[in-house]
């Protein structure tokens, strides 16, 4: 009976010191030899691809972003279905109101339904987002292709993206008026950077032909030559444009 008690006593500690060692090597000393590594070898994607402008964090290549319309303090405007500026205000009970900027009037509550941003004419716009761009809200809308609400929706959108770049309907590509399965998408295909260079240019002051090849330094072709299409970084492009407009 002592000699049973004695070797289960045993392999319990056997068991014990493998657990520890197990631990120490795979809990601890491999997280933190691959930490290293990556750190050492690849600084800028293990700290998640960060875009820095004059020393100053703007955001990652890897996800996706708006440029809209900011006031001073940069924080987007905000405007109603017609295009007036609004200002909201919150209660302390969390509830929202809007007045228009000019006049103080308060919107009704349908009005208030349609405030939303306006994107900035200064920049390439990305594809929609179902997520507002929030990496907390990643996902799709869900909508099917034949959904009335989405097919509605779409056609707004293109009539707004062909409005806004000056360009018929009939040349707004699809990614244009479609949100990513992710809605964080960084990129943009090619064909709907180049439907913006002209309203970016004469928003800018700049030659549309230095825009466009700011456009063509920026597409990354297929991966490994076959997968995929051509797109853009929108972020890395607007960053390119920021350097080139201070020039």
């Amino acid at each position: 009976m002592a000699t049973q008690t004695s070797t289960r006593i045993r392999v319990l500690f056997a068991g014990l010191r493998a657990l520890l060692v197990l631990t120490v090597l795979l809990g601890v000393a491999y997280p933190l030899a691959m930490t290293g590594i990556a750190q050492a070898a690849f600084p800028g994607q293990a700290n998640g691809s960060k875009v820095k402008v004059d020393g100053r964090e703007v955001g990652s290549s890897l996800i996706g972003q708006s440029f809209d319309l900011l006031d001073r303090d940069g924080n987007p405007r905000l405007f109603d279905a017609q295009g007036r500026e609004v200002v909201g205000h919150e209660a302390e009970d969390g509830t929202v109101t809007y007045t228009y900027l000019a006049g103080g009037a308060q919107l009704s509550d349908e009005d208030a339904a349609g405030v939303g941003t306006l994107p900035d004419p200064l920049w390439f716009q990305p594809r929609p987002s179902a997520g507002s761009y929030d990496p907390l809200a990643s996902g799709a809308s869900n909508y099917g292709p034949e959904n009335a609400e989405f097919v509605q929706l779409v056609k707004d959108r293109k009539a707004a993206v062909a409005s806004f770049n000056g360009v018929a309907e009939g040349e707004v590509p699809a990614d244009a008026v479609t949100a990513s399965g992710s809605g964080l998408d960084p990129h943009i295909s090619k064909a709907y950077a180049l439907i913006q260079v002209n309203r970016v240019a004469a928003a800018r002051g700049l030659d549309p032909g230095a825009v466009r090849k700011l456009v063509d330094d920026h597409v990354d072709g297929r991966v490994i030559g076959i997968l995929g299409e051509e797109r853009v970084n929108v972020l890395e492009l607007n960053v390119a444009l920021h350097k080139a407009a201070a020039k």
